[in-house]
């Protein structure tokens, strides 16, 4: 008995150890994107670089932590590690909701031109979708969370198909322009959308703070989080809608960027190997904004800007999938 808690002490140490040591690289990738390429002689410029820079990188992280929070939670009510938030349709949603504002009122609506209209639009419908969805019809399907999740596959399938319906007819002119929007970027985001951001996803956290600390005990399934006094369909329910609220949030934000939860909530959870949710969501925001960070500065400062940040994700995360598919574990830790 001793040499467990031992094992489970020193195992728990050495977590704390990784965690310090992603932290700190966090800092020194986050140092080489606000300082590379400034000229310090000229204080001016500097000024300007870092008020340039500095709304970029707390988008990043505010949305790597939101993706890889959200990501570690729904891995963990599905118990599959191959699954991502994606599957419930919030970047098809977010791609047909611009589809439609260009197809119906043009690229210069303000609800197409302005970044700050586009945001509380994107984020009003998602939320409410989302809400509607995860809330609502998990009592239709009796708490069925792979119901759930069909559900939410299908309307991807769904949403994809309306927009590619659109696009066909659409002026190919408003079309190139649309095609800047569903991009994930990082530039002229505006710090009020960063505040509001900030402001919703801390709400969303302090509401299901009771519910988050239950994660432990619910990936031990259903009838063993209900024998040890869970409440697991309401549990279950709350976590969903916040997942999704945290998804819409990051996607209104930045836009959609596949495959990123999956790598980094895979990653913190081969890197930590741990059921503590605790670690596995602080580590895999800090993956998060590692990845964020570092693709965005190599994007910058060594491709001039001539590829987004989203190519870098979707091929690593393709690949990586690729392999979790064929060679990982999906049941291990």
């Amino acid at each position: 008995m001793m040499k467990k808690q031992n094992s489970y002490l020193s195992k728990h140490k050495w977590n704390l150890i990784k965690l310090m040591i992603l932290a700190l690289l966090v800092i020194a990738t986050i140092t080489a994107f606000m300082l590379i390429g400034i000229d310090f002689s000229k204080p001016k410029l500097v000024a300007f670089a870092f008020k340039l820079r500095a709304p970029k990188l707390v988008a990043m992280l505010v949305a790597a932590f939101a993706i890889g929070a959200a990501s570690i939670v729904f891995q963990s009510i599905i118990n599959n590690r191959i699954v991502t938030p994606c599957l419930l349709g919030m970047n098809a949603l977010y791609t047909l909701i611009h589809t439609l504002i260009f197809f119906a009122l043009g690229s210069g609506s303000i609800f197409a031109a302005n970044d700050t209209v586009a945001y509380i639009i994107d984020l009003i419908i998602m939320a409410v979708v989302a809400t509607f969805i995860y809330g609502y019809l998990f009592k239709k399907t009796n708490y069925n969370v792979l119901y759930v999740l069909l559900i939410g596959t299908v309307l991807s399938s769904l949403f994809g198909s309306i927009q590619s319906s659109m696009i066909f007819v659409m002026d190919p002119n408003e079309y190139d322009i649309l095609l800047e929007t569903l991009v994930a970027s990082f530039s002229n985001i505006k710090t009020e959308i960063i505040s509001f951001s900030v402001v919703l996803l801390t709400v969303v956290a302090f509401f299901l703070r009771k519910d988050l600390q239950l994660l432990d005990v619910i990936t031990l399934g259903k009838e063993q989080a209900i024998n040890l006094g869970v409440d697991y369909d309401r549990v279950v329910r709350r976590l969903l809608i916040g997942v999704t609220l945290c998804i819409a949030v990051a996607t209104a934000m930045i836009g959609p960027i596949s495959f990123l939860g999956l790598i980094i909530a895979n990653l913190a959870r081969q890197l930590l190997k741990t059921y503590r949710h605790s670690h596995l969501i602080i580590g895999s925001g800090l993956i998060g904004m590692l990845a964020l960070v570092g693709s965005q500065c190599l994007v910058e400062r060594v491709f001039d800007y001539s590829v987004p940040v989203s190519v870098f994700i979707t091929i690593g995360g393709g690949i990586y999938f690729l392999w979790l598919l064929l060679w990982g574990k999906r049941g291990s830790i």
